[in-house]
């Protein structure tokens, strides 16, 4: 076998053509996009447009995550991954065959990167969109497995989280079979790696912990104390701590359930909000009335000008009637 190909080590040279064996269709190889225990995802070219392609060697990998995709499509009205284009094998110069599916590219940022610059209360409102495809996923009978940022990208305009790659998606009732450890709840003690709705819900906490701490942090020799002191520390995370916790401990038995409890909170700051924009602080009260005050010392004088003016344009009135009849005379 090809040793750029071993282990999963795949590496075409930038600019290969990859033709498949089945469909003839051409993919001019653009650069890496990142890799995983299930196959190398490449940006390829297909005409004018951009695609993704994922490779492996693991045929049964890729079947699973075509029926997974093909899955998704059945969701009607929902984008929950990238769409289905096209499966195929590619036969190599030296004659080895390798599997591969091409799909949608989705152009975007990536999760930290767009709320360090769109602002906070954006996290609540993404996560708020990813609970709602994670329900529609595991009603499906799925779960998403290796939930992770690598794996999210946000699309925009409008402003939508999705992800891209779903290498991880598992039946559920199965062993997880792809995770990565800092996501997974069992490297902290806090569950088993069992396929099940309240997996993915412990790692979309950890997806909002990460968030705040972008290089993460080690569990150390007591897990549990150290997520929770983290989580505590994270001042941007503090509308959300009770929500996180929650789906730490497993408390969440639906993603709807957590979708609540943030969009709650988030309608709470909003209000909150525009209760400090209304009522004024005690301090602009006391200006205010200050200002009242003055006005109102201030007049009389005001008044005294007023009359003032009045009795002179009165005179002077006066004078020119008299002035008008002098000349009559």
């Amino acid at each position: 076998m090809n040793q750029q190909w071993k282990s999963q080590g795949i590496n075409p040279p930038i600019g290969t053509v990859v033709t498949g064996k089945w469909h003839n269709h051409s993919y001019h190889i653009r650069k890496k996009l990142g890799s995983g225990a299930c196959g190398t995802v490449y940006l390829a070219d297909q005409g004018n447009q951009q695609v993704a392609i994922k490779f492996s060697q693991n045929g049964s990998s890729i079947t699973t995550e075509v029926n997974v995709l093909r899955t998704f499509q059945k969701v009607q009205g929902k984008c929950l991954g990238p769409s289905l284009l096209d499966v195929d094998d590619w036969v190599q110069p030296n004659g080895d065959q390798i599997s591969f599916y091409a799909m949608e590219y989705l152009k975007g940022k990536e999760l930290s990167t767009f709320i360090q610059k769109h602002g906070q209360e954006w996290l609540g409102i993404l996560m708020v969109q990813l609970l709602q495809d994670l329900d529609d996923l595991h009603q499906t009978g799925w779960v998403f497995g290796d939930l992770k940022p690598e794996n999210l990208i946000v699309t925009y305009p409008p402003a939508r989280l999705r992800w891209i790659d779903v290498g991880g998606t598992t039946q559920i009732g199965r062993a997880i079979k792809e995770y990565t450890e800092f996501y997974d709840r069992g490297y902290w003690g806090l569950g088993s790696r069992k396929a099940e709705p309240t997996y993915d819900l412990f790692a979309l906490a950890m997806v909002m912990i990460q968030v705040y701490y972008p290089k993460r942090f080690e569990k150390g020799n007591e897990p549990e104390k150290t997520l929770m002191r983290h989580l505590q520390q994270a001042s941007s995370l503090k509308p959300y701590v009770n929500v996180i916790q929650k789906a730490l401990y497993g408390k969440y038995h639906s993603s709807k359930e957590m979708e609540r409890d943030i969009t709650n909170q988030l309608m709470s700051v909003s209000s909150n909000r525009q209760k400090n924009r209304v009522s004024p602080s005690r301090t602009q009260r006391r200006q205010q009335q200050n200002t009242v005050q003055k006005r109102k010392t201030s007049t009389p004088s005001h008044a005294k000008y007023l009359w003032e003016g009045a009795g002179i344009i009165v005179v002077v009135c006066m004078f020119y009637v008299v002035y008008v009849i002098l000349q009559w005379i």
